[in-house]
């Protein structure tokens, strides 16, 4: 049975009960000292390998006291998945990476809560279904293939090629338009912002936009905001007969129907979102897979085989994408090692909750540590290793809640059928034209988490062109 998120793991069941440890009894954890500020700090500095270290020393339940806060940290991966799934009502999203990214996102789905957040996800499904998704497979292999014939042999800068594709990519489905030219640029804001944003999670709270440190911010922020302004206002312009059927005009649709529920900057909120999170999950994914194809030759021409065998030299269709179930596992794998957003936008809750025997009090905050849990060697033999046939039908099980790189729970990733048709086709299509490799005397690159998981240094491979 696969999961929500494409995973063929499955082990049925929840988390066996076990005794109530009394109400104001908390995991145990680090020791805070008298404000527990410096568990912060060595947040601040490594995430991951500090949460990585805490698990280790405390459990997969580790309990955080950070004057004010009680935070705790879930890495069983039954524990996460009751956590937001059958606890989901009690939950709302860490009001400080609320406004961190609502700087940015405005008001959209990805920050509202309630029943804003509800009208609002209604709204937007039918964008992303299974079926529109399939939709939109030939533009995405046409302007695949107008980026790829841009590419050449050598030494290639192939992290910035795959996130000014996707950009087009999402740009293409949400506005019909061609930002090619904005794409740099677009891509350097999102980049400086995101670097900016993984520190401001650790701030009590933002700095205002009129202070002198901030003018690079205000003008990253220009860059984007101009971007979508730019496409709605010539939307606008147009007579609607002439309106493309696409996410912009449907968003425009609402906006008539309904002026308060939907303003204009709704729609500038809804398209912001779409492009940065619609682009952004599949450059790194993309970027990460090409490191494992490089890294994995032999994965790489299994790959390249069934894509072979499949298409014959053609470009994919939707239906090719259900037959190719190896190039599948490979960004499967990909997801596991490198997930685009490592740890999950932290919850408070709104009520008490029990949780693995633990019955934590009303305005508990809780972190989910995705990629903790997918290189956990208990759900995944040899966590480091690159393995795609872990996704074939005959694997080792896994509990479920152990591979969530979409999220779980009604937060689910909106675009997820759309992000693995894109990263699909996009594959295949690199894989029919260029052998990767790492170039001579390179190391692995090293993740960085700034929001989403990148190489720190980008990423360039070295280029063969098939004949």
């Amino acid at each position: 049975m696969k999961t929500e998120t494409g995973c063929p793991y499955h082990q049925p069941g929840a988390a066996p009960a076990v005794p109530l440890n009394p109400p104001g009894a908390w995991p145990p954890g680090p020791q805070p000292g008298i404000t527990g500020w410096d568990l912060l700090r060595q947040m601040s500095r490594d995430m991951l390998g500090t949460l990585r270290r805490w698990q280790r020393d405390h459990g997969d339940l580790v309990h955080l006291r950070i004057w004010p806060e009680h935070q705790v940290v879930v890495t069983d991966p039954a524990l996460a998945r009751e956590l937001l799934v059958h606890h989901h009502h009690a939950l709302i999203r860490w009001e400080r990476g609320i406004a961190v990214f609502s700087e940015l996102h405005g008001h959209s789905v990805l920050i509202a809560e309630g029943e804003p957040w509800r009208m609002k996800r209604h709204a937007l499904q039918p964008n992303f279904a299974p079926r529109p998704s399939a939709a939109l497979v030939p533009a995405i292999a046409d302007r695949t293939a107008r980026a790829l014939s841009a590419w050449r042999d050598g030494p290639w800068p192939v992290e910035q090629a795959l996130t000014a594709l996707t950009m087009e990519v999402i740009a293409g489905m949400a506005f019909s338009g061609d930002i090619a030219a904005d794409a740099p640029a677009a891509a350097q804001a999102l980049h400086n912002l995101s670097v900016a944003a993984n520190s401001e999670f650790f701030w009590p709270f933002n700095l205002p936009r009129w202070l002198p440190s901030q003018r690079a911010k205000r003008r990253e922020l220009a860059v984007l905001d101009g971007l979508i302004a730019r496409h709605i206002d010539a939307r606008m312009q147009a007579p609607r007969s002439a309106w493309p059927d696409d996410l912009l005009a449907r968003l425009l649709v609402l906006h008539d129907a309904d002026p308060a529920a939907w303003p204009l900057s709704a729609v500038r909120d809804e398209c912001m979102t779409t492009f940065l999170a619609g682009h952004e999950t599949a450059a790194a994914t993309l970027t990460w897979w090409a490191w494992c194809m490089a890294a994995n030759p032999a994965a790489q021409q299994r790959a390249r085989d069934e894509v072979g065998a499949q298409l014959a030299g053609r470009a994919p269709t939707a239906q090719d994408i259900a037959a190719l179930p190896y190039l599948t596992a490979t960004l499967q794998e990909t997801m596991r090692l490198y997930p685009a957003a490592p740890v999950l936008l932290s919850r408070r809750s709104t009520a008490p909750i029990t949780l693995g025997g633990w019955q934590l009090p009303a305005r508990t905050i809780f972190t989910v540590p995705v990629q903790l849990m997918q290189h956990d060697e208990r759900w995944f033999p040899e966590p480091q290793a690159f393995r795609p046939e872990r996704f074939a039908n005959d694997a080792q099980q896994a509990p479920r809640g152990a591979f969530m790189p979409f999220g779980t729970g009604p937060r689910i990733c909106l675009g997820q059928h759309l992000v693995m048709a894109e990263m699909t086709v996009v594959a295949a299509m690199v894989l029919q034209r260029f052998a990767l490799a790492p170039q001579p005397g390179m190391a692995a690159p090293q993740p960085v988490m700034n929001v989403t998981l990148r190489p720190r240094l980008p990423l360039c491979l070295q280029l063969s062109g098939l004949t």
